[in-house]
């Protein structure tokens, strides 16, 4: 996609601290770490979203999280791991090309990345198996 910052940095044409590069994917540090060793999987091929993105890319784009949150752990020795993927602006996406953020995280870092429990009530769970369940 000709104006898409991500598709820019993902093929090389603006430059990035790179982790890892393959023929389909960049990972790169992000510039507004949540925490120390905060990267970024981008696939060099545009998809917006996760709905956009094709499955065989999704998969290969969840082995390279794997890959790359055990090579951080191993290098950063932090103490968990976050893998994040948003999509849409309501659900925190800002840049509209498919990225999963690899967050390293380290006891007292206050990356926040919680939220309140619900509570899943019967008319609710049935409402949602009626629509939704395959």
């Amino acid at each position: 996609m000709e104006n898409c910052i991500f598709c820019k940095i993902a093929n090389g044409e603006i430059p990035s601290a790179t982790l890892y590069e393959d023929e389909d994917f960049r990972v790169i540090l992000d510039l507004g770490p949540a925490s120390k060793g905060h990267a970024l999987i981008l696939p060099k091929a545009h998809a917006a979203n996760i709905y956009e993105l094709p499955d065989e890319t999704a998969g290969k784009a969840m082995i390279l999280a794997k890959h790359m949150a055990t090579r951080l752990r191993d290098g950063l020795h932090c103490d968990g791991f976050n893998i994040v993927q948003n999509n849409g602006e309501i659900a925190g996406q800002t840049v509209f090309h498919f990225h999963m953020h690899l967050i390293p995280r380290y006891e007292g870092d206050q990356v926040g990345l919680t939220w309140k429990p619900g509570e899943l009530t019967d008319e609710m769970k049935e409402e949602i198996l009626a629509k939704v369940k395959a």
